[in-house]
């Protein structure tokens, strides 16, 4: 099912230098495609072939505007559901191989642009390094320094609906990857009988690996669970991760001087995020801590093995130090005592000592290794009564005097690059792995607390107690280590989940050590006393020690801004709470470090796309300056979604973005869904990845990127009068509309998310239908899914040309009433010309267009903003999102609401390409106009099969067949889209 020339109709590759760089991807795209072309037909037969292509090309001729739509949907109308499936399984197949190709695409580039000398693109590390020198170079710069102490970056996966790929289909992925690259290389060199045969051996490996995904059920028949979510989560360690961050960290710390501390850092929130998941309980949270921790073993147990058979060094040769010779002796081996095999090979009984506490550790944990990693000298290690490494400490001791009796005996190419990665894992994995963190809502810790307090007689009704005195009551019980209740205590089924999952992450930290479970996110946390109750709760646990001077704590209480209201409230609550002396002393207790929480999602769904966004740079600027009011360390965490609408986007542009002061040499962010598969499935990708967290954190912390200067004000006030009137456009549909419940609700696939089984997470927080209780993930997928996309633009066109009309009558400036009494500037003074009015950016039409030009042109947040929404802009169809319209019972609320968005669309790309002074959407980003260009044809049959299948369903017809082929489009477009929920 490979597409053909005339499908892509272009000027001839030999003399056209564009065509010339994109013909192996086109290359690529046709031989992928014709082995799955080649397979359905062999294995699904002639009538499910010809109908996938008939399918494809009819996709194509729309495209080129040679056909109607309604020639695709009439390939489906009368189609059985069984039949549908293995056309659904086609096009969702090609999107995967597709995805391939892409990232192989990317790949062959940037090795071009080195081969021919171009300097790398931005987020390549060796750039960044070169931008720094002359910090780096220098001795006195106290941000350096600062950047030098705190250097932290830590992407957290998190779980997702459309990302439930069965392992083997994550597997054979990646071999395909790895195939198709050798492919490529061999294809460079001149053809010869050697190179043919090689070439025909990969077609035939290839051509195996499309038949085992073509008969590979995509997706779980059932819902999955945590635990398949945990391990999903935990097969990016095996694929990348552990291979990649150790020497990615060492070179960190060789450049920029960290005095040995690693600053990647990765977490997850899969099996500790239990934010309207009621399935999260105690038994998860050990099985995700466990599992984590058993992975790991097993990556040093058998790190170690090689590292064993790799030094042979001889006594009789080299002179061992007396370390090595300590550490060896440091164990009675009864087997090999004074044996001349065992005196003769130090460095390897050394390491066979490490072998053998690591073993016993892991036997003592429970966690079990493979017999491969535990055979040595053709006897099972572990088995003797050998002392556990207590921590990691131990361990990189040992390894450190391994390491250094290398150096003594001049062996120093043995000691890179295994030993030396094996040392930096063990200091950016621990024996923990990743970092668990822990997540509630504040409604559930005050019903919790409510009923632990009454039981102890310590309130009879917390819940009916104001602000003042619950923060009183709060700090009571924090001034002391009594806990509330006895073993014995009766709780609720609803309490006793509760604390069995705080307990677990005790346990937890009790065997693994304070990094696996460090912080503590309070969801929807507005006020003082939500971000103090999670600290009474850790102290029933042992993870807090309450004192009224020196409470301390290894969890971080972070709490998470998410709505409008409470993004604009965040620095008046962060004042509040940093002048109670309790908690100002728990924060210098954890390093002077304070880390918030931003959620991107609820501030969409709350204001939409464009008060979101300045909304967020809004708190960042307030909190930026409480912080520095109290003199504490600020570290934003980021709860970025992959879709625009949820904060996605290129991860290097958003980090250069945030305002002045927002990253102060650390951040975390969100890795979700799809964008995991696509950031950290191969090593080369998921190196390029990191590369770019680390060298965006960097270059804002210690360069100026704002661009802004003496302008900064200006700017900020036309950009809160844009935001003002782009919450207005969004809220008179969204939360005003009388029509808008039931077209989302009936245009898209919402309902059919929450009744599938595509994730262990419940679509709402709440049994409710209100947009507010929905959680933002179906939200966002049910509109990509239906290809309006509504979160990543509605409301900015409007917002624009009312702006540059009139200036929008602006007389107000913030899109979340100003942060004056939170300690930034005076955005909130509707007297003054930064307040947003016309004199805010010229006094007519033309001058104010010129302003945003010139802001776009200057300013990284107004340029990334506009960016993503072009990329977003660039995936959505509104001829697509007509057929779904067709869904909605009430046909005259189905027309009224889609050209409501259908004209604001319209309006949205020609006020955006006015500002840019683009041609088309996607002018700065060729490779995604590629993209969209090349695939989104082979989309169009699994939307138009979703509509049908989502007709019939709603119905009555609960034939499985459609149910699942329902699933199945949903991962499809999902896959294909790469950024959709």
């Amino acid at each position: 099912m490979a597409d053909t020339p005339q499908d892509h109709p272009t000027t001839d590759p030999g003399t056209d230098p564009l065509a010339r760089a994109v013909a192996p991807l086109r290359d690529d795209v046709r031989f992928l495609g014709s082995l799955l072309g080649e397979t359905i037909r062999e294995h699904a037969g002639d009538r499910v072939f010809d109908l996938v292509e008939t399918a494809r090309r009819t996709a194509f001729a729309v495209r080129r505007s040679e056909a109607d739509r309604d020639e695709v949907s009439a390939l489906f109308k009368d189609i059985s559901a069984a039949d549908a499936i293995p056309v659904i399984r086609a096009f969702s197949l090609f999107a995967l191989l597709a995805n391939v190709a892409e990232d192989l695409h990317q790949e062959r580039r940037r090795r071009m642009h080195r081969a021919a000398g171009e300097a790398p693109p931005d987020g390549d590390l060796e750039v960044t390094w070169t931008r720094l020198a002359d910090l780096l170079e220098g001795d006195g710069d106290d941000r350096l320094a600062a950047v030098r102490a705190t250097a932290r970056v830590s992407p957290v996966l998190t779980a997702h609906p459309t990302e439930t790929r069965r392992r083997m289909v994550f597997e054979a992925t990646r071999r395909v990857h790895v195939l198709m690259g050798r492919r490529d290389g061999l294809r460079s060199v001149e053809q010869d009988p050697v190179t043919e045969a090689e070439l025909a051996e990969l077609e035939l490996e290839l051509r195996r690996l499309v038949l085992a995904l073509w008969q590979t059920a995509l997706i779980r028949n059932e819902r999955p669970h945590i635990e398949d979510e945990v391990m999903a989560g935990l097969q990016y360690y095996e694929a990348t991760l552990l291979e990649v961050i150790p020497p990615l960290n060492a070179q960190i710390d060789e450049r920029l001087g960290c005095e040995g501390r690693a600053v990647v850092r990765p977490g997850s929130w899969i099996g500790g995020d239990r934010d309207g998941n009621p399935y999260v309980t105690g038994e998860v949270v050990r099985f995700a801590t466990d599992r984590a921790a058993e992975l790991l073993h097993g990556h040093y147990a058998e790190q170690l093995r090689l590292l064993e058979r790799e030094l042979s060094m001889s006594a009789r040769i080299v002179e061992v130090d007396s370390g090595i010779a300590a550490l060896a002796d440091s164990l009675t081996d009864t087997e090999v005592e004074g044996s001349p095999a065992r005196e003769d090979v130090p460095f390897r009984q050394a390491v066979r000592v490490v072998r053998r506490r690591l073993a016993a550790r892991a036997r003592a944990t429970g966690s079990s290794l493979p017999r491969s990693v535990l055979l040595s000298a053709g006897r099972l290690i572990g088995l003797d009564d050998d002392p556990p490494y207590a921590g990691p400490e131990e361990m990189a001791a040992d390894l450190e005097t391994i390491d250094a009796g290398l150096s003594a005996v001049g062996s120093d190419l043995l000691r890179a690059p295994r030993l030396r990665d094996l040392r930096w894992a063990l200091n950016s994995f621990g024996f923990h792995l990743q970092s668990l963190d822990m997540r509630q809502n504040s409604e559930s810790h005050e019903d919790l607390l409510t009923e632990l307090f009454a039981l102890a007689g310590v309130s009879e009704d917390y819940a009916a107690l104001d602000e003042d005195a619950r923060v009183e009551l709060l700090l009571g019980e924090l001034s002391h280590d009594r806990p509330l209740l006895g073993v014995r205590a009766e709780l609720s089924e609803f309490a006793d989940k509760e604390m069995g999952v705080l307990r677990a992450a005790a346990e937890a930290v009790a065997g693994l050590g304070p990094d696996v479970v460090p912080h503590y996110i309070v969801s929807m946390c507005g006020s003082v006393s939500d971000l103090l109750e999670p600290a009474v709760l850790l102290k029933e646990v042992g993870l807090f020690s309450g004192s009224p001077d020196e409470p301390r704590s290894t969890v971080r209480l972070i709490p998470l801004l998410e709505t409008i209201d409470d993004l604009a409230g965040g620095a008046r609550m962060l004042d509040a709470a940093l002048a109670l002396p309790q908690f100002r002393a728990l924060v210098r207790s954890q390093e002077d470090v304070l880390e918030i929480m931003l959620g991107y999602s609820d501030s969409n769904k709350d204001g939409g796309y464009l008060a979101a966004n300045w909304s967020l740079y809004e708190a960042e600027l307030a909190l930026v300056d409480a912080a520095a009011r109290a003199g504490v360390h600020l570290r934003f965490f980021h709860g970025r979604g992959g879709a625009v609408g949820r904060g996605g986007g290129n991860s290097y542009d958003a980090i250069l973005a945030q305002p002045p002061g927002a990253v102060q040499g650390a951040l975390r962010i969100t890795e979700q869904g799809e964008i995991i598969s696509a950031k950290y499935s191969e090593p080369v990708r998921a190196r390029r990845n990191l590369e770019a967290l680390v060298a965006a954190t960097l270059e804002v912390s210690l360069l100026d990127v704002e661009g802004l200067g003496d302008d900064a004000e200006q700017a900020y006030a036309v950009m809160a009068a844009l935001a003002r009137l782009g919450r207005e456009a969004y809220a008179e549909l969204v939360h005003e509309d009388p029509g808008f419940i039931e077209y989302f609700t009936t245009s898209t696939p919402l309902s059919e998310i929450g009744e599938l089984n595509i994730g262990s997470r419940p679509t709402s927080r709440k049994q409710t239908s209100t947009v507010d209780d929905l959680r933002a993930i179906p939200w966002v997928l049910s509109w990509s899914q239906s290809r309006v996309m509504l979160p990543g633009w509605f409301g900015v066109g409007s917002a624009l040309k009312r702006w540059i009309d009139d200036g929008g009558n602006a007389t107000g400036g913030s899109a979340t009433g100003g942060h004056a009494d939170a300690g930034h500037a005076d955005a909130g003074d509707g007297d003054s010309a930064a307040a947003g009015g016309t004199n805010a950016g010229g006094t007519n039409a033309e001058e104010r267009l010129a302003t945003l030009r010139r802001l776009y042109r200057d300013w990284p947040f107004l340029r990334t903003t506009l960016s993503n929404m072009a990329q977003v802009m660039a995936k959505a169809d509104m001829g697509l999102a007509a057929r779904y319209a067709e869904l909605v019972p009430d046909a005259e609320v189905g027309r009224r609401i889609h050209g409501v968005i259908s004209d604001e669309f319209d309006l949205t790309r020609e006020m955006l390409l006015a500002v840019t002074g683009q041609e088309t959407l996607l002018d700065d980003n060729p490779a995604l106009a590629r993209s969209v260009r090349n695939r989104f044809p082979y989309l169009e049959p699994l939307n138009v099969l979703q509509v049908e299948l989502l007709r019939r369903y709603r119905a009555g017809d609960r034939d499985p067949d459609v149910r699942t082929g329902i699933q199945l489009t949903m991962n499809g477009l999902a896959t294909a889209l790469r950024n959709s929920g």
